[in-house]
């Protein structure tokens, strides 16, 4: 390793190109989440199920919790994290069924 490599603004560099990667990851698991809660979301509407299923959201939170915790993450951060992730899905599920009721309606 070079002086030139080895300094404290190189490694600062080093350190954001990793955590832009990292970014870009979380953006696309999260796109590819969406997409399976969609689908997930359209198939409660056709079924007349509800958009929100608070028992599976309360064994999620607490599953991530324990995820948290093994992996030396704020188990508080990641329910508020999943917490937010909840909410905007069953927001989306309750888009579904209505534009699914409305069609139906028709």
């Amino acid at each position: 390793m070079t002086p030139e490599t080895n300094t404290p603004l190189a490694e600062l560099e080093r350190l954001r190109a990793s955590i832009d990667n990292i970014d870009a990851a979380l953006i696309y698991m999260l796109a590819e989440r969406f997409r399976c809660t969609k689908d997930v979301g359209n198939l409660k509407a056709h079924a007349d199920l509800p958009a929100a299923d608070p028992a599976r959201e309360q064994r999620q939170i607490e599953r991530l919790r324990n995820l948290a915790n093994d992996a030396h993450l704020d188990p508080d951060f990641a329910e508020k994290f999943l917490s937010f992730i909840i909410r905007e899905v069953i927001r989306h599920h309750e888009a579904i069924a209505a534009k699914a009721s409305e069609n139906n309606a028709s």
